[in-house]
């Protein structure tokens, strides 16, 4: 596996970021279009459709189908600009691909078995299953991975890092938590890095901030007034035009690491046109792309509803939109609720480099005790596509999960801790 480095010592330059509009890159939009397009034929893409006129919100949302995937079939993309969006999608879709078709050495053996050869990741602060069948000498497939806290080489289950869900699944699944947390892909692997342990600090804090409680949650409801980031009031003026109501909360927990969460909905009902509540989340050092990202996601998670085309949506979901219940509680909850919370009061970070900021969440995620951050090196040479998943035994995973059983954080919080 190629070892990562986070050297930012003078003797290099570093990683420096290209692109700033809503987001952190490398590259551009359409430089990322110009390098993935001519790949989509090898990953089974087979159309990137532009769905934003579905809505009446008019922020670029596409979807990405990819007809013979182990996963979903579907991903979605949004961003500030049509090519932004696409180059969203796209990415989303080729990670998934990646951790579809992994071709990395596995080992089969027991913890016990392992342990006493090769270094292995921390397993008990690691999501299990609410049903769980794990025990010391359960058998099942490990991969390698580097822990970037400099533990070097460990190795970590395989659940927790593939998303081929065909079945029958792989040898001693029914242990760990499967999902795509963590799963990230960049124009560089630094990129994909950040992005990828940004999104298990965003749904950490997430899953912390939905036990808390409706009187603590209140009390982190952003002044919307007070955003003064010129990306993000574009977006705001946007819901505004549409009539959609908007509410933010800002998550943030121990860790540190900016994140929000928003909720939007229909500011008058729509008897001929129910659409269900959506929701988005954001995570990043700079609490600008944080809010961005969660702005911009509860768009894209409101069009996913209306297109139908993702392959993990309900009919349930649907028969709730148009009973309307959840759509009047936030209708009520954003009437009645003050913001209180001013936007400058979240933390901050911009860096010049994508070392600086990793290395700065990477000392925000060990000061609340983690000792382990695991990333696994997806990227297949032949494709040249930066992908990587990352692990943090001890941080809560995604709660809306099936299987998700609170993690100590959680249970900490749900005990009347604050986190």
């Amino acid at each position: 596996m190629r070892p990562f480095s986070l050297d930012t010592g003078s003797a290099s330059p570093g990683t420096s970021k290209q692109f700033r509009q809503g987001t952190h890159r490398v590259a551009t939009p359409e430089q990322t279009l110009e390098r993935v397009q001519r790949l989509m034929p090898v990953m089974g893409i087979t159309r990137v459709a532009n769905v934003t006129g579905l809505d009446t919100i008019g922020l670029p949302v596409v979807m990405v189908t990819r007809p013979n995937a182990r996963s979903l079939a579907v991903s979605q993309g949004k961003g500030t600009s049509l090519a932004a969006a696409k180059a969203s999608g796209l990415m989303e879709s080729v990670e998934a691909h990646h951790a579809e078709h992994i071709t990395l050495p596995l080992k089969l053996a027991t913890y016990n078995e392992l342990r006493f050869r090769s270094p292995v990741v921390d397993v008990d602060r690691l999501p299990r299953l609410s049903v769980s069948l794990f025990h010391p000498n359960w058998r099942t497939l490990w991969v390698e991975g580097v822990d970037l806290l400099g533990a070097g080489p460990l190795w970590l289950p395989f659940d927790l890092v593939h998303t081929d869900f065909t079945l029958p699944l792989p040898t001693g699944s029914g242990a760990f938590l499967m999902s795509s947390n963590g799963l990230a892909s960049g124009n560089h692997v630094l990129e994909a890095m950040l992005h990828g342990l940004c999104e298990v600090v965003e749904r950490d804090a997430t899953a912390l901030w939905h036990v808390r409680g409706a009187q603590a949650q209140a009390a982190t409801r952003l002044k919307l007034d007070s955003v003064d980031d010129a990306g993000c009031r574009q977006v705001l003026d946007l819901y505004e035009r549409a009539g959609v109501a908007v509410g933010v909360w800002e998550t943030t927990s121990d860790v540190g690491v900016p994140a929000f969460s928003c909720y939007i909905v229909d500011r008058e009902p729509e008897p001929l046109r129910p659409v269900a509540v959506a929701g988005g989340m954001g995570c990043h050092p700079s609490r600008a792309v944080a809010l961005m990202r969660a702005l911009t996601e509860a768009a894209q998670s409101r069009l996913t509803r209306i297109s139908g085309a993702r392959d993990d949506l309900h009919r349930k979901a649907y028969e709730a939109a148009r009973e309307g219940v959840a759509a009047e509680r936030l209708r009520k909850r954003l009437a009645e609720e003050p913001a209180v919370r001013e936007f400058h009061q979240a933390p901050h970070h911009d860096a010049d480099t994508f070392e600086e900021d990793l290395a700065w969440v990477l000392a925000k995620v060990r000061s609340v005790g983690v000792s382990q951050v695991v990333a696994v090196d997806l990227t297949k040479p032949e494709l040249g596509l930066p992908v990587v998943r990352v692990v943090v035994p001890g941080l809560e995973t995604t709660h809306e999960a099936p299987g998700y059983q609170p993690g100590p954080r959680a249970q900490q919080v749900m005990r009347g801790g604050a986190r």
